[in-house]
């Protein structure tokens, strides 16, 4: 409300997370999960960024802060930390998959702003009528339908691949 009030508009960040994803969806050269992730949300409207797991992080980590560790839960192989994002090579590991996603501010506000024509002559714009003061709830049922089709995408490719002996 405080922002609306001010006639301007604020981004935010949608923590995209998918729980009890088998292991061994994706491929690990050409359609790595990760990268179907990442093209599906950036396709989407207002989204300028896109992380899995830890993200931008890893570039001021050591290998060994960053590596997860391998154990096992109730027979199942798990690792201790899930800074890979559920994803490994491309891959799923079965931890839950971690992307979070970043939305802009509305461009169009009902404030005045600096701009030039067409030809170069400096003016003002202001943008009339409804007025979203932050996309990022609007965001949310598109980026969750198409985090889904995605994953449904790649577990209907490693079925097929199964069914016909390739996976």
């Amino acid at each position: 409300e405080e922002v609306r009030k001010d006639r301007d508009s604020i981004g935010g960040i949608c923590e995209m997370v998918a729980v009890g994803v088998p292991p061994g969806l994706g491929e690990p050269i050409f359609d790595k999960l990760k990268a179907d992730l990442a093209k599906a949300m950036l396709s989407l409207p207002a989204v300028t960024a896109f992380e899995y797991g830890v993200g931008f992080a890893v570039a001021t980590m050591r290998g060994s802060q960053n590596n997860d560790i391998f154990t096992t839960d109730a027979g199942k192989i798990v690792t201790t930390t899930n800074r890979h994002g559920g994803m490994l090579g491309g891959i799923t590991s079965g931890m839950p998959i971690v992307c979070p996603v970043a939305i802009k501010p509305t461009s169009s506000l009902p404030r005045s702003q600096p701009t030039v024509t067409r030809t170069g002559e400096p003016t003002e714009i202001l943008t009339r009528g409804r007025h979203d003061p932050c996309l990022l709830p609007r965001f949310v049922p598109m980026g969750e339908a198409m985090f889904a089709l995605v994953l449904v995408d790649h577990w209907l490719r490693h079925r097929a691949g199964n069914v016909f002996g390739e996976g």
